[in-house]
């Protein structure tokens, strides 16, 4: 892609996502994802109806007029994005592949957290960690995440999400926000996924096309696999061939269902077909 192109698509995307978090979300979020306590702010005189456990005895005592101490939650908060990068994020049957939703709904993430002066950091993951772009504040920050969404070509086309869950614990030792987004066609990573969520707020959000949960039968077909490059010929027509795609599919829903359910964090589905918005809206007001 050259470089007028991508210039065109951060654009486009800004535009969009901006207007959402700008109107929808800014609100919805700042209300969601709280502060990390109260902080001193000043001293003023007493009014009508304050709080007298905030009286400042010292203040009071020397000016002969009852003052209070006014506190403001401290609100910065740090925003971590992870986003799976391997090949099954280019499949896509309904006007969009899942690696253009993620792109979105990410970059609608980022500037909901700009808007409340959050910090934004970035983790492409595939078979190994890709890419990470450390927690930094500010629109031009935000517009490279969605350059490096657009445009990054990963190594591998497999998923680890254990070693990335990994990598988090390693590099924010701070509590921060975590969502991740992907496809969750993996497994293993229940552990390194507790281990995280027992210091960060995580939310996993699947995005997936209705047409990976079941095979159509539509006769032999060639099919390859987008994670590990094999190619084979598949018999559609075959009942058990059906099941046995299915029951696969839907161990994978279940594991990551399960997983981050008892882990403490937070779960999202949606298709790419559907409305993220909605879906992102009804999960801030659940948790708000």
């Amino acid at each position: 892609m050259d470089t007028k192109e991508l210039l065109k698509k951060v654009r486009k995307i800004e535009i969009k996502t901006r207007r959402l978090s700008d109107h929808i979300f800014g609100g919805e979020y700042h209300s969601t994802f709280k502060g990390r306590g109260m902080t001193f702010s000043e001293v003023r005189q007493y009014q009508f109806g304050d709080d007298v456990r905030n009286i400042d005895w010292n203040v009071t005592a020397r000016t002969n007029e009852p003052h209070i101490k006014v506190f403001e939650e401290e609100r910065e908060l740090t925003m971590m994005l992870m986003a799976d990068v391997s090949g099954s994020a280019l499949f896509g049957t309904k006007n969009q592949f899942k690696n253009e939703i993620v792109t979105e709904i990410a970059a609608t993430l980022a500037f909901s957290a700009t808007q409340n002066n959050d910090k934004i950091g970035l983790i492409l993951f595939s078979g190994d960690v890709e890419l990470y772009i450390p927690p930094k504040k500010g629109r031009s920050h935000v517009l490279r995440i969605i350059r490096e969404l657009i445009e990054f070509e990963p190594k591998s086309k497999q998923t680890n999400a254990a070693e990335a869950f990994k990598f988090l614990s390693r590099v924010m030792k701070k509590t921060a926000i975590v969502f991740v987004l992907s496809d969750f066609i993996a497994d293993d990573y229940k552990q390194n996924l507790k281990i995280a969520a027992n210091r960060h707020d995580i939310t996993g959000i699947r995005i997936y096309d209705r047409h990976e949960a079941e095979i159509p039968n539509i006769g032999m077909v060639q099919m390859e696999d987008e994670e590990t490059g094999e190619s084979m010929l598949v018999n559609t027509a075959s009942k058990s061939v059906r099941q046995n795609y299915s029951k696969f599919y839907n161990e994978k829903v279940n594991y990551f269902k399960d997983s981050f359910t008892k882990s403490g964090a937070g779960v999202i589905d949606i298709r790419v077909d559907e409305s993220y918005v909605k879906k992102l809206l009804g999960y801030f007001k659940r948790r708000g």
